[in-house]
């Protein structure tokens, strides 16, 4: 199972399902990281977090812990 968190810079996903049972993960979904919409993966800040991702045509910004909490498939 893949997450956001698994992701490399450039890589491209499909949002497969978000964990949302808690406040953190109905705002993941409020941010527009819902099932079926693409992701591209930009990078991560020095340290390793927060990571940046394009979604939607805009530019996000998730702890790593927070991009565990979203299962993807890479696309081509």
């Amino acid at each position: 199972m893949t997450t956001l968190a698994d992701l490399t810079a450039g890589d491209r996903a499909k949002v497969l399902a978000v964990h949302a049972a808690d406040d953190v993960g109905l705002r993941l979904l409020e941010m527009g990281l819902t099932p079926g919409v693409e992701v591209r993966y930009i990078g991560a800040a020095p340290l390793g977090d927060p990571l940046e991702l394009e979604v939607r045509g805009y530019r996000l910004s998730l702890r790593r812990s927070e991009a565990a909490r979203v299962t993807v498939e890479t696309v081509l």
